[in-house]
């Protein structure tokens, strides 16, 4: 099928390159001219595991390729992604600018021939029905614009299109392969025809032709409303969120009462109707996704009068915990004023460069307001470069320089690198043996036999 994918951050370009990936013919669209060009040469703009390896495959078999024409791009399509962001406002409802300009674009260039348009943006609620109304204007607006004033949409002239809500579900660090590997594909529409294809366009998703467990049962569509597969993708973001937040509480608890939270995780999530997933102590969730995705289902029950309690709960507990890693510093070094704190790693989750709220940023906010230095090594950040948006914060090269001075060493993000710390030679290099860590990522064991003070989140 021929696809057009609008939009290349994280969730636009891995679609638009695992689509070429299963045989689809795919133009990805982006109005950064010169991430266009950076693409167009092979060079992923974002870090995911296994994504640049496709995109330079799927090229090279002419079924990838790059542009700022929407207009070529909305004529290639059969099936018409809108992928841009919906970043947060400060009133916590979505930014919806960039998905009303793609809309209108569109519509401009609809010249003949059925198009499926599919939302894959995260969009309020009941944007579905507001996209297809955009798309109209844009068209209208074009064709008044090309045969004048007199110009009047009827029956016959108007284009043909339906419009679908199809939420992703990706994790950043394994976006590619939970692309190929889906728990479920959720499609909003009321038409069949639009539904039909894009049951065609899944089918090798579907059948796990493409899966790292081709065994397993196909892959469940979940086929409904509009508007209730705009709600899923908030009501999954949201429960998996509070999931976090109550661990979290649990493990503040476990802090005051010598229990261990990891054990204690373990053991409810055995229970069938908890799970495993979403259980692990830390310093709280962030991204650009949690943050935004809960804000905006706020917003809306707000808008319709209803107060969401538990969701605020979710917040203010998650706010609370980015902070828990400087109680942990100033229980074990009490003053933190001239006190040198190494962060090890910034992003905020392991193997993405993704800084949006990450909880490095409060602790690097926090320990500045308090006199310490602070100084940070990520295996992406520091390799890459990417420190240039960060303040109050020394990036280091190594673990070693990170740790050469330090009188604590926080571990922030849980990068596999850094279970294979040399202990020994670290603590050669630090005024005090402390290690805060802020996932429970580390063995402790292994810590506290080199001599160091090892300090986790809910754990005696």
């Amino acid at each position: 099928m021929r696809v057009c994918v609008i939009g290349t951050g994280y969730v636009g370009l891995v679609t638009g390159v695992c689509l070429a990936h299963i045989g689809h013919d795919v133009i990805c669209v982006d109005n950064n001219e010169e991430k266009v060009k950076l693409m167009k040469q092979g060079q992923s703009p974002i870090y995911e595991p296994g994504l640049s390896e496709l995109m330079l495959s799927c090229m090279k078999h002419e079924k990838l390729n790059f542009t700022t024409d929407l207009g070529a791009g909305v004529n290639h399509g059969e099936i018409l992604f809108i992928a841009v962001g919906t970043p947060a406002l400060p009133t916590g409802e979505s930014d919806t600018r960039y998905v009303e300009a793609v809309a209108r674009g569109i519509g401009n260039y609809l010249n003949g021939g059925y198009k499926v348009i599919v939302n894959k943006s995260t969009v309020p609620i009941g944007s579905g029905d507001w996209v297809r109304m955009i798309v109209l204007e844009g068209f209208k607006e074009k064709h008044t614009a090309t045969v004048g004033e007199g110009f009047t949409m009827t029956e016959n002239s108007m284009p043909e299109f339906d419009v679908v809500s199809n939420p992703e579900f990706l994790r950043e660090g394994t976006a590619v392969y939970d692309t190929f590997n889906p728990d479920r594909i959720v499609l909003g529409s009321s038409n069949e025809k639009a539904i039909a294809l894009m049951k065609e366009l899944y089918q090798p998703l579907v059948d796990r032709t493409f899966s790292d467990h081709p065994d397993l049962p196909p892959v469940p569509i979940v086929v409904t409303d509009l508007s209730s597969a705009e709600m899923i993708k908030y009501a999954a973001n949201a429960f998996l969120a509070t999931k976090i937040s109550f661990i979290n509480e649990v493990a503040n608890i476990c802090d005051r009462v010598g229990a261990d939270v990891t054990q204690v995780a373990k053991g409810i999530g055995l229970d069938s109707r908890i799970g495993p997933k979403f259980l692990q102590a830390g310093i709280g969730w962030g991204g650009s996704c949690f943050p935004k995705d809960v804000s905006a289902l706020i917003h809306t029950a707000h808008d319709y009068g209803y107060e969401t309690e538990l969701l605020n709960a979710a917040v203010n507990v998650n706010k609370r915990q980015k902070s828990i890693v400087i109680e942990k510093l100033q229980q074990e070094l009490k003053i933190l004023k001239g006190k040198v704190i190494g962060l090890l790693g910034l992003t905020f989750k392991p193997d993405t460069d993704d800084m949006r709220d990450a909880p490095a940023l409060n602790i690097i906010q926090e320990l500045n307001r308090l006199g310490a230095k602070v100084k940070a090594y990520d295996p992406i950040v520091s390799q890459t470069g990417l420190s240039h948006g960060l303040s109050g914060v020394v990036i280091e090269s190594s673990t070693e320089m990170l740790a050469d001075g330090c009188d604590a060493l926080v571990l922030v993000t849980d990068w596999q690198e850094f279970l294979k710390l040399d202990l020994e030679k670290i603590s050669k290099l630090m005024k005090n043996h402390l290690i805060i860590d802020g996932r429970n990522f580390l063995d402790k064991t292994a810590i506290e036999k080199t001599g160091f003070r090892y300090v986790g989140i809910g754990k005696s």
